[in-house]
C-alpha cells in the first residue's frame, strides 16, 4: 500500500493526516504508533484519518503516538477541518468524530495570516462515569482537594468527551513539571481511580481572560497543547470564577487559542479557535512487513506562525 501524507499541527500540537476511502484498508492502530516515532522526521502526537461519512461531510478518526484511539482532539479536528474545507470550497460544515457530530467552521487570523479555524467541542460531562474516574463513591468532582493526589491542588475532573482532570496551581508548580508527571504517569498506568486513563492539565492565570495550560496527555504523554484540554480548563476557569463567560485566550507550550464558553442553565456551547498549519507534504509505501515515509516539501506556514509562538514566549516570560 501506498499513499500521501501531511504533517500539520494546531497550537504546537503535531499529526499526521492521511485520508482515506476505506477505513478497513490497513490497521491504522499499528500504522499510527509507526508514522508518530521520532525516527521519522521527528515523529508526531498522533495520526488524524480522514475518511467518508453517513452524516457529516467528513469523519475524524485519532490515533495516538501509543498506537491507542481518541474519542476526540480539538486540535486535531482544527486541521481536518481545513483540509475538508478546502477541498469542499466551504468555510463551515459538519465533522463526524467518535461520540460527536460537531460543527467547524474558517475563522479570521489570530495573528500573521495564520490560517484559524474554529471547531466546537462536545459533549460535556461532569458526571465522573463519563471519563470514568473513582473517587469516594462521588458523582462530580469540582474545585476539591484530592490528598492522595496532592495536598495543595483543587482538581476539577469533566469529560469533553476527551476525560480531563484540571488542577488550579501555583506558579511554583506551574514552572516545574515534577509533580504533574508523576500524578499523569500514576493515573495512567494502573490505579484505582482512572481504569481507562486521563489527560492531566495543569492551569495558571495569566491575567484578565487568560490562563496558561499544561498537559499530559493520555496516550502521548507532555504535549505543546491539547485542545480539548484548553477547551475544558477554560470552562473550568469560568466556574471558578477566574475569568469570565465569554472568550478567554489559553497560553500553552505551543502558542495560544481562544476559547469560547457560554453556560445556557447548565448547557454549555464550547467553541475552541485557533491555526490549522500545514507543515509539509509526504509519501509513503509499504514494503514487506514495514513502510518507508519520504519528505516531498516543506511549506512555509511554520515561518509565518514564528510570530505567533514568539508573542506567546514573551507573555509567559513571568513564569520564569
Amino acid at each position: 500500500m501506498a499513499g500521501n501524507l501531511l504533517k500539520v499541527h494546531g497550537s504546537g500540537n503535531t499529526f499526521y493526516l492521511y485520508e482515506t476511502t476505506d477505513e478497513t484498508a490497513m490497521d491504522w492502530f499499528k500504522f499510527g504508533e509507526w508514522l508518530c516515532r521520532k525516527n521519522n522526521d521527528g515523529g508526531a502526537d498522533g495520526l488524524l484519518l480522514v475518511a467518508p461519512s453517513d452524516v457529516a461531510t467528513a469523519k475524524m478518526r485519532v490515533i495516538n503516538a501509543d498506537g491507542s484511539e481518541a474519542s476526540m482532539c480539538g486540535n486535531g479536528l482544527r486541521c481536518v477541518a481545513r483540509y475538508v474545507l478546502e477541498r469542499q470550497q466551504k468555510t463551515s460544515c459538519i465533522i463526524e468524530t467518535m461520540k460527536a457530530n460537531l460543527l467547524v467552521t474558517k475563522e479570521q487570523s489570530l495573528m500573521n495570516d495564520v490560517p484559524t479555524y474554529a471547531v466546537e467541542i462536545a459533549p460535556v460531562s461532569f458526571d465522573l462515569a463519563t471519563l470514568p474516574m473513582n473517587y469516594n463513591a462521588q458523582r462530580t468532582l469540582i474545585d476539591e482537594g484530592i490528598p492522595p493526589f496532592s495536598m495543595d491542588i483543587r482538581f476539577t475532573a469533566v469529560s469533553v468527551p476527551n476525560p480531563h482532570l484540571i488542577g488550579l496551581v501555583s506558579k511554583q508548580e506551574i514552572k516545574s513539571v515534577a509533580h504533574q508527571q508523576h500524578l499523569a504517569a500514576m493515573l495512567n498506568g494502573e490505579n484505582d481511580y482512572t481504569p481507562d486513563g486521563v489527560n492531566v492539565s495543569y492551569m495558571y492565570p495569566l491575567g484578565k481572560q487568560e490562563i496558561y495550560v499544561r498537559t499530559y496527555e493520555r496516550g502521548v504523554g507532555f504535549t505543546n497543547a491539547c485542545g480539548t484540554a484548553m477547551t475544558a480548563s477554560a470552562l473550568v476557569a469560568t466556574l471558578l470564577h477566574i475569568v469570565d463567560e465569554g472568550v478567554i485566550t489559553v497560553f500553552n507550550p505551543g502558542g495560544f487559542v481562544k476559547c469560547e464558553v457560554a453556560n445556557n442553565k447548565g448547557e454549555y456551547r464550547l467553541r475552541l479557535i485557533g491555526n490549522a498549519t500545514f507543515i509539509a507534504y509526504y509519501s509513503f509505501e509499504q514494503v514487506q512487513h514495514d513502510w518507508v515515509l519520504t519528505k516531498l516539501q516543506d511549506t512555509a506556514e511554520q515561518q509565518a506562525y514564528q510570530a505567533l509562538v514568539e508573542f506567546t514566549t514573551s507573555k509567559l516570560s513571568v513564569l520564569k
